[in-house]
């Protein structure tokens, strides 16, 4: 059996810690092909996203990848993150949080992101995951 890696719920209490504590929480994302996210607002590969509450919607934090739509330049966008792409998870107002290692491997060619655009993302096959329902 394969480890399972902490790194997602690693992400899942920081975003909860910042919710509980009134904090924005932001997360540092590296952009690869995998990573959806609006290209004219990635810088040196990178990516900062507010993913609170008031930020976002329909927000999906699972233990492979993080979704949800957006609003950029007034703009609404869906955006898919796998969880091994997240650089950073920290609370915008004081940068408390956690910088994980970033992974210098190649994207597995058979992981794609999960359905956009308005059609249902399918459900995990029985793993944990954490959704924010306003």
């Amino acid at each position: 059996m394969a480890e399972i890696s902490t790194k997602p719920y690693l992400i899942r209490a920081l975003y909860e810690w910042c919710a509980d504590s009134g904090y924005t929480p932001q997360l540092l994302v590296a952009v690869d092909g995998r990573t959806r996210v609006p290209p004219g607002f990635v810088k040196d590969g990178q990516i900062v996203l507010n993913i609170s509450a008031g930020a976002t919607r329909n927000l999906t934090l699972d233990n492979e990848w993080i979704q949800f739509s957006s609003r950029f330049g007034g703009v609404s966008h869906e955006i898919s993150i796998p969880v091994d792409r997240v650089l950073a998870i920290f609370a915008r107002e004081n940068g408390q949080g956690l910088h994980f290692e970033p992974l210098d491997t190649p994207e597995p060619p058979d992981q794609a992101p999960p359905t956009l655009l308005g059609e249902a993302p399918a459900p995990p096959k029985r793993k944990p995951s954490l959704k924010v329902v306003k």
